[in-house]
């Protein structure tokens, strides 16, 4: 009887969510081998130890223009990636969350929450979360801009605030805006 085969593991950094042997041709390469070398002390030796590295030295045909070149792409890669990171959490710092209620009919009102999704909040559950604490229909629409918003039956705008603050940590306070708006009445 054939003996069943053992799988391998793979070691996945934390950093970029590539296999660790993987990271060197990512845009984070340093902050990759930073948190191997203190998570994985033995791994980083067999990466980026003085033996892998003589190794690797020892298979590349590169001349040292095309070396500094590489170098000076990677740094400049590098770059970038830290400044579309610091560029998202500028963006996700200064963006809004819009509480609105929205006059149905007569007595009849929905309030609809906008902007989580900026914060990297799932929509479809928090809808579903909202709708079971108020005991109300909830769900996930698309606004007249064609973008999803959470739409809940009845008038919860201070409660949603509340709620949201204490379920989201992520999203500040200050990023929160209520507004109304009430169906203009046919003359």
């Amino acid at each position: 009887m054939a003996q069943p085969a053992s799988g391998k593991t793979v070691l996945y950094c934390d950093v970029c969510s590539l296999p660790s042997e993987y990271c060197e041709f990512s845009a984070s390469r340093k902050k990759c081998e930073q948190w191997l070398a203190e998570a994985h002390p033995r791994e980083h030796e067999r990466l980026y130890g003085d033996q892998a590295i003589a190794q690797k030295m020892a298979m590349t045909t590169l001349s040292e223009d095309k070396e500094a070149k590489e170098a000076a792409k990677m740094e400049k890669a590098e770059q970038k990636n830290e400044a579309r990171i610091a560029r998202n959490q500028e963006k996700k710092m200064s963006s809004k969350v819009l509480i609105k209620r929205v006059e149905r009919n007569k007595r009849k009102s929905v309030t609809s929450v906008y902007g989580l999704h900026v914060f990297g909040i799932d929509l479809k559950s928090t809808a579903k979360m909202l709708a079971n604490h108020f005991a109300c229909g909830g769900s996930v629409s698309k606004n007249p801009q064609g973008l999803d918003e959470i739409v809940v039956q009845g008038d919860f705008s201070h409660e949603i605030l509340e709620l949201l603050v204490a379920k989201f940590p992520a999203v500040p306070r200050e990023n929160i805006e209520f507004a109304a708006e009430e169906k203009k009445k046919a003359q």
